[in-house]
């Protein structure tokens, strides 16, 4: 198995950690932020020292890829270049909704047809969301939403269908239908992206470092129609 150093900045939350052999062997979270300009490049250097001090060859450098802050994004993706280059190893990115669900598929118990939307907050009752089966397979890409009784019509009448992340609460007393669950205290967290990491590495799924851009929020923005703005 390869050995991944892992960074998440798409949200106020900096964290780093490091992974082998399917488990994390280094992690560090500060979540008082936004201080990635602080923290990030410490939490890095440090699991890059623990990497070095146990002899341990680094593969490849997962980034979240948002969407997320134009600004945690960019620092997040400017620091993960810098170390694939400066140790010629591969880049990785990972979506941050998707990276978002995994801590639900491993401690929650899912119904069989269960579908999961992550959601990060916006302005007004704006999100931006997606929606995946249990396979994490995308039902809906990510997309810019606003929130009412019936966004998620389709998709509710059919399956239960879990909402979660810092854009969820705000759903909570709009989204009143009885298959709709709402899972509390879910973040993107780098010391969740191994498993999505090693599946990109098995299928040789690589970032150009060079050419690679984050999905920014602002980009969501840019494409809207006039009148959701």
């Amino acid at each position: 198995m390869s050995c991944i150093l892992n960074i998440e900045t798409s949200t106020d939350v900096c964290s780093v950690s490091a992974s082998q052999d399917g488990a994390v062997i280094f992690n560090e979270e500060d979540h008082s932020g936004p201080n990635h300009a602080v923290k990030l490049g410490i939490f890095i250097d440090e699991a890059l020292s623990f990497i070095d001090s146990h002899a341990i060859p680094l593969d490849a450098v997962a980034v979240s890829s948002g969407p997320g802050s134009y600004t945690g994004l960019r620092i997040g993706t400017s620091m993960a270049k810098g170390i694939c280059y400066g140790r010629d190893v591969k880049l990785i990115a990972i979506p941050t909704l998707e990276l978002m669900s995994v801590p639900v598929l491993l401690r929650e118990e899912l119904e069989d047809d269960a579908l999961l939307c992550p959601m990060i907050d916006a302005r007004r009752m704006e999100v931006y969301a997606a929606v995946y089966d249990r396979a994490l397979h995308p039902l809906r890409p990510v997309q810019a939403d606003i929130v009412e009784a019936d966004t998620y019509l389709p998709f509710l009448e059919a399956h239960p269908m879990y909402f979660f992340g810092n854009g969820a609460a705000k759903c909570k007393e709009i989204l009143q239908h009885p298959n709709a669950r709402f899972i509390e205290g879910i973040e993107p967290l780098a010391k969740w992206m191994f498993p999505l990491a090693e599946k990109r590495i098995a299928l040789e799924q690589f970032e150009d470092v060079a050419y690679f851009v984050p999905f920014y929020l602002k980009d969501f923005v840019a494409k809207m129609p006039k009148k959701l703005l």
